[in-house]
């Protein structure tokens, strides 16, 4: 009986796992069968397939393919990871590195403003910044033909868009985005002038209004495909050489920023930064998001991109190191917020250079960054008397003037395609400092009516009680425990 109950057992055992093994044979045929290539078509099915096939995107073919093409997938990849690059350089970077040098009363104020510009200029953006900055029109400002972003193709099933000819191998949506980090974070830096003593609405009115009126229209005439300032525009009344925003981002914001001091007036009390560490943080965040601003600024993943990248970092370290030699040579000791803030001041004077110069250049745009933005941040600042909290002004305007005015010296025609002075050609050096000279008196008279006008009509600065007490309670309910 025994037996008989085994023999039984072993033969619904068998049966069993031959039912299984049958089961699993056919799922996996099945799967192989899905997973086999169709026949190879008929030779003139595939001729007319490859012929109906979309161009790639191509900036450089005569005529150039910027319609209906499709977009090179590396240099695709690279951008869209310089844009979060890029942005990730103001939050939450440029709001940690400002947040750590004011006092502990202003802190959530300082970063909220981060915060609230990186919004209010997206929208702002879209609506009509982009198409007035970077579509053709006029020498000083853009059409309106992607106001809302209408017109941008994106066929993704087809893998077809058309192109900004600024940037033809990405899609015309990356190239956007990617240029709206720059936007944002170029008003976000005039904050570091004003920090401290701005009622928050009427700095929301500033910023919204100096983004249209100021930054758009400057980075058309330095950057858009007809701005009479674009080194690359051969109808440009001065061809000024600016890879990445030497002069659209730094002389622009660091103006503004010295705008806003002399109009708000200085604060009734100061003090040392609560948190050096957030500073450092900050300034290690915007570090390598410039990475992204510079290399990004090729719009492709090629040479000058890898160029870019290797000036960004020599002249950064040597700003760092020089300013904390000059400072320890100087009041004795080095700090934590001189070498962050001599790190960004190299950023800054690289960035118009950084697809222009090579290695030795990017050395002699460190240390000359390093010296003349601790002058800037100290000596210039007493010296004129203004209140600049954060030393937009120091770092900003007065590194993107040098940076600017030193890649007409040390441009190489091999790296970026025009020699500067040290091959011989002066006139780049001349070219360099209208482009300066243009932008700092358009912006700060711009800038000055701005803010004159809102302080008119609602006033640009906190009661004293108000900045006494500290913003973040009075103005956000909140404070930082």
């Amino acid at each position: 009986m025994t037996s008989k109950k085994s023999s039984r057992g072993g033969l619904l055992a068998l049966a069993c796992g031959l039912l299984l093994a049958a089961f699993i044979s056919f799922v996996f045929v099945n799967a192989s069968l899905a997973q086999a290539p169709a026949p190879a078509p008929a030779a003139p099915a595939a001729a007319a397939a490859a012929e109906a096939a979309p161009p790639a995107c191509d900036g450089t073919a005569k005529p150039p393919v910027l319609e209906k093409c499709t977009p090179n997938s590396g240099d695709t990849a690279w951008m869209l990871t310089s844009m979060a690059l890029v942005l990730m350089m103001t939050v939450p970077g440029l709001g940690l590195f400002y947040g750590g040098m004011v006092r502990k009363k202003n802190v959530g104020d300082t970063v909220m403003t981060s915060f609230a510009i990186t919004c209010l200029v997206t929208v702002l953006w879209v609506i009509v910044n982009y198409s007035t900055a970077f579509r053709a029109g006029t020498p000083f400002l853009g059409g309106f033909d992607r106001a809302f972003l209408q017109g941008i193709l994106s066929d993704i099933s087809k893998n077809i868009g058309n192109p900004n000819p600024l940037a033809p191998t990405i899609p015309e949506t990356v190239y956007m985005c990617f240029q709206m980090t720059f936007a944002i974070i170029t008003p976000a830096l005039i904050a570091g002038a004003f920090a401290e003593r701005m009622k928050f609405s009427a700095m929301l009115w500033f910023i919204g209004l100096w983004a249209t009126l100021v930054y758009a229209p400057i980075a058309h005439w330095v950057w858009g495909p007809d701005g009479f300032l674009n080194s690359a525009n051969s109808d440009a009344w001065v061809h000024v050489l600016d890879f990445a925003g030497g002069t659209v981002v730094h002389v622009n914001s660091g103006t503004a920023g010295l705008m806003a001091c002399l109009v708000l007036g200085k604060r009734k009390d100061t003090g040392p930064g609560h948190n050096m560490v957030l500073t450092f943080i900050g300034a290690s965040l915007l570090w390598v998001g410039w990475f992204g601003f510079n290399a990004g600024s090729a719009v492709a993943a090629n040479m000058q991109a890898g160029m870019a990248m290797t000036v960004t970092q020599v002249a950064t370290a040597t700003a760092a190191l020089t300013w904390m030699f000059v400072e320890w040579a100087l009041r004795g000791k080095p700090t934590v917020i001189g070498i962050c803030t001599g790190a960004v001041a190299g950023l800054v004077a690289i960035t118009p250079a950084s697809g222009f110069v090579g290695p030795v250049g990017s050395l002699a745009i460190g240390v000359a960054a390093g010296v003349f933005c601790y002058w800037g941040c100290t000596g210039l600042k007493h010296l004129l008397g203004y209140d600049d909290a954060l030393d937009a002004f120091g770092v900003h305007a007065v590194g993107g003037a040098v940076g600017a005015l030193l890649t007409g010296v040390f441009a190489i025609e091999q790296y970026g395609g025009t020699a500067g002075l040290i091959e011989g050609n002066v006139a780049q050096v001349i070219n360099q400092i209208e482009g300066i000279l243009i932008v700092f008196i358009y912006d700060a008279v711009a800038s000055y009516i701005i803010l004159k006008v809102l302080d008119l009509v609602m006033g640009l600065r906190v009661p004293m009680e108000i900045e006494r007490e500290g913003l973040d309670l009075t103005l956000h309910g909140e404070v930082v425990q």
